[in-house]
């Protein structure tokens, strides 16, 4: 009996073996070609990794994005009346303002960048996600004369609420001047108010008396001090507010500090995780750096220790 037992379990087990060896083949089909996946199985291409990809996707499908900026314009919109009201209150700081003149007689108006402000360019930057590349004017200026943008949620509804009450809409941004024309017509397709004279002041723009170097927006705010009371401005990056006297970390902390008592009260900040100064700063501004020098700069800025 032990004898049996023993050459019935040695068969079980080359019978088991070869099972599991056919099991780990896959068979080809008679015409040699080799057979597709199972439906649903993982693709053996890998999606290459990028820097933006949770940015732009918080951007586009999360309710915590809408919910933030909806947040910010509609507190701002409960504001307005105070700041009307109020012939002292004004968003300019203090040297820009000395530089545009006295203000409590003048209209008011209140100040907007455009991009992740006032227009939401999160498909632009989709496409350089979907297709590995980085922002680049050619392609930038070629979005713009799309005219695709569509408004950041909680914008048309601040915007037209000013503008009902006689408060000038001016869009300061660092698009350039010669998308004027493709700017105006995005904001107004969108139902944005554009009202009479030049509410559009892009980069490049010539402000009598100011000197303004690089990308800087001083000379432009100052430009519209010179004729209203500006009662608010909203951004995505501090230079849309102040400007830096160097793009560093520090330096963004120090003027946090100094003006963090206007902020949510003259000085409106819209969340935009996918591009801005405070990415650069982490680099060094070195932006000749290869990607992945970039990416290892940004790596070491992280803090795990709190």
């Amino acid at each position: 009996m032990r004898l049996q037992s023993s050459q019935n379990s040695l068969r079980a087990a080359t019978l088991l073996a070869a099972a599991l060896a056919l099991a780990g083949c896959r068979s080809l089909p008679v015409d040699g070609t080799t057979p597709a996946p199972h439906a649903g199985a993982a693709s053996s291409a890998a999606v290459p990794a990028d820097d933006n990809l949770n940015a732009v996707l918080w951007v586009q499908r999360s309710v915590e994005y809408r919910a933030l900026s909806e947040s910010v314009f509609r507190a701002a919109t409960e504001r307005l009346d105070a700041a009307l009201a109020d012939r002292s209150w004004d968003a300019l700081v203090a040297a820009e303002r000395s530089a545009a003149g006295d203000a409590s007689n003048l209209p008011p108006a209140v100040i907007l960048d455009i991009d992740e402000t006032v227009l939401d360019n999160s498909a632009y930057q989709a496409r350089l996600v979907v297709d590995g590349q980085e922002f680049s004017d050619p392609a930038w200026d070629a979005w713009v004369e799309e005219r695709k943008a569509i408004p950041v949620p909680g914008a048309l509804d601040f915007t037209r609420a000013a503008a009902a009450k006689g408060i000038t809409v001016f869009y300061i941004s660092n698009r350039s001047a010669a998308l004027t024309g493709a700017t105006l017509d995005n904001l107004r397709s969108q139902g944005l108010p554009v009202q009479h004279g030049e509410v559009f002041l892009g980069l490049g723009l010539d402000v009598p008396g100011c000197e303004q170097a690089g990308s800087g927006k001083t000379c432009r705010r100052q430009l519209v001090g010179r004729t209203h009371r500006v009662l608010m401005q909203f951004g995505d990056q501090l230079g849309d507010f102040v400007q830096a006297g160097a793009n560093t970390p520090a330096q963004h902390a120090a003027l946090h500090a100094d003006h963090r008592d206007w902020f949510g009260a003259r000085w409106w900040v819209l969340p935009n995780p996918t591009y801005g100064s405070w990415e650069s700063a982490a680099f060094d501004n070195a932006r000749s750096l290869p990607r992945d020098s970039r990416r290892a700069r940004k790596r070491e800025a992280l803090r795990t220790d709190r």
